[in-house]
């Protein structure tokens, strides 16, 4: 925010013009109890086109009636100057959008700010994403205002050090060197294991020398070499050390030294927090990649095709689920099902679902027997969450596709016919995980060729249009759409519900969707 001069003046305005002056201050009780506030300092009037309205007396004192020019350097900090000279000031938001800035140091800075060159700098930090973008931007940073030749130190594995440099002539640069011994660096050895107060040290011109040369060549023609802490930070682990090469005066003077490490504790959080967020997203790939489900396997004389899309979150896997699994004997299990709630918590109980049901099915095939047993351990592992589910099993024959059904509260399955027609399953069951006396029934079906059974969570049904959120897709719409499915493969009846889904939900939100389709490819020969 930089002023421009009143157009009717080139000075500054005195008390008694701004009775008659059109741009004369409101008369708003809390406009003059907010500025008088400061009345005793260098006080400046700017409206909110950004003229200089009106000036204390202290203020046309300190700049002979002059207008000086006002620069922010961050939403309450800036500079008034006058004759080359720089005044540090505080700004204060008035009402109806117009600004106080009041003179805090009457005595002229030599040059920028710390203040307002730490204030600049929060955003860029705080911006940068992982460890090496982190590095880089301290880098850069540090080059632009405190040094002419930068250089980011971060110990890493075997015995060396990362690197990441930044001056104004080669730019930047990034690499790794072997770590020098202590006894011939004990500055920057001790600046790397210090835990004590962020402080700049002088580093000799004979410690640099022992550096490798990608880095004592570029600071050897700097007569000023500093090295400052980043800090160690014991949850995260983060230590390392920023070394600077000046040729010329420190740009902020006698405060250099404390822009310097007020910088260099900035850009050790900073660090910190990216190395937490790295582990962070480690570990949530990690738990992705063990509870996501897996594509269908190759079964003899089926085709499995799935929807699977978790509701945004900080995992990409969500309470909705399904698996197959296959047999030795050619048939396969398969399950479909909706843990209640939703993200990691879910995430979690979807994972042992499927893992308990993956160890049962290895000594289990029954589908009623399957899900009492499911039943009993989560009621025994005290989540105090239920879960709906359809689980089965397909087996091909001469005459078609088997396909064995039990449902625990779940939506209906249902079968597209390749002549035509949509038929659903009715499967009694109640909720999994509620009851010790929870029941559960089986129901046989028979797939011809081209038949497709479709399975789906209720992320389909309850899907929330995107302009009229109390209107959901439900199950009318559902079996109006399948109905025009006929002679479609599964893949494309998946597509079609898929296309139908999105469109209903526009840019909107919606909870997790899973959908499997079952597709009896051909009689078996």
């Amino acid at each position: 925010m930089v002023s421009r001069p009143a157009p009717a003046s080139t000075s500054l305005p005195s008390e008694s013009s701004t009775a008659t002056s059109e741009g004369a201050l409101p008369e708003s009780g809390r406009f003059w109890r907010e500025l008088l506030e400061d009345v005793r300092d260098a006080v400046l009037v700017q409206d909110v086109g950004g003229a200089l309205r009106w000036s204390n007396p202290a203020a046309r004192e300190l700049f002979g009636g002059a207008r000086p020019i006002l620069t922010a350097e961050g939403p309450d900090v800036g500079h008034v100057e006058h004759t080359g000279r720089r005044f540090p000031a505080r700004i204060r938001t008035l009402p109806g959008g117009w600004h106080a800035w009041t003179v805090t140091s009457a005595v002229a800075a030599d040059g920028p700010r710390v203040d307002g060159f730490l204030a600049a700098s929060a955003p860029r930090l705080a911006s940068a994403r992982g460890r090496h973008g982190t590095a880089k931007v301290i880098a850069e940073v540090a080059a632009a205002e405190l040094a002419d030749c930068v250089f980011v130190l971060l110990p890493t594995t075997r015995g060396r050090w990362e690197w990441w440099s930044c001056d104004r002539r080669t730019n930047h640069g990034h690499g790794r060197i072997r770590r020098v011994p202590a006894q011939l660096a004990p500055v920057l050895a001790g600046t790397f294991a210090s835990t004590e107060e962020t402080e700049a040290k002088a580093v000799p011109e004979e410690e640099v020398a022992t550096l490798p040369a990608i880095v004592a060549e570029r600071l050897a023609v700097h007569p000023s070499v500093t090295v400052v802490s980043l800090g160690f930070d014991g949850g995260a682990g983060v230590t390392g050390a920023v070394v600077l090469g000046r040729r010329g005066a420190p740009a902020f003077g006698e405060d250099h030294s404390r822009a310097v490490t007020e910088f260099a504790r900035a850009a050790g959080t900073a660090l910190a927090n990216a190395h937490r967020y790295a582990r962070q997203e480690e570990a949530t790939r990690g738990l992705e990649t063990t509870l996501r489900p897996t594509p269908p396997p190759d079964v003899r004389g089926v085709k499995f095709d799935v929807w699977y899309e978790p509701s945004s979150g900080l995992l990409d896997v969500g309470g909705d689920f399904y698996d197959v699994l296959p047999r030795e004997d050619g048939s396969a299990m398969f399950v479909l099902g909706d843990v209640c709630g939703k993200g990691a918590e879910a995430a979690a109980l979807t994972g042992r679902v499927r893992q308990t049901l993956a160890a049962l099915d290895l000594v289990e095939h029954d589908n009623t027997t399957l899900l009492s047993l499911l039943n009993s351990l989560l009621i025994t592992g005290g989540s105090g969450r239920f879960a709906t589910l359809v689980l089965g099993s397909v087996l091909a024959g001469d005459e078609g596709l088997g396909v064995t059904l039990a449902s625990g509260g779940h939506p209906a399955p249902l079968v597209v016919r390749r002549r035509g027609g949509v038929e659903e399953i009715t499967l009694p069951g109640t909720l999994v995980g509620i009851s010790p006396q929870a029941r559960f029934a089986e129901t046989a079906i028979r797939l011809g060729e081209g038949d497709v059974c479709l399975l789906y969570t209720d992320g389909i049904t309850e899907a929330r249009h995107h302009e009229r959120p109390s209107d959901l897709f439900g199950d009318e719409r559902l079996r109006e759409l399948l109905a025009g499915c006929r002679g479609m493969s599964g893949r494309e009846v998946v597509a079609r519900v898929r296309t139908a889904v999105r469109e209903w939900l526009g840019s909107g939100t919606h909870d997790d969707i899973a959908v499997l389709a079952i597709e009896a490819s051909r009689p078996v020969q």
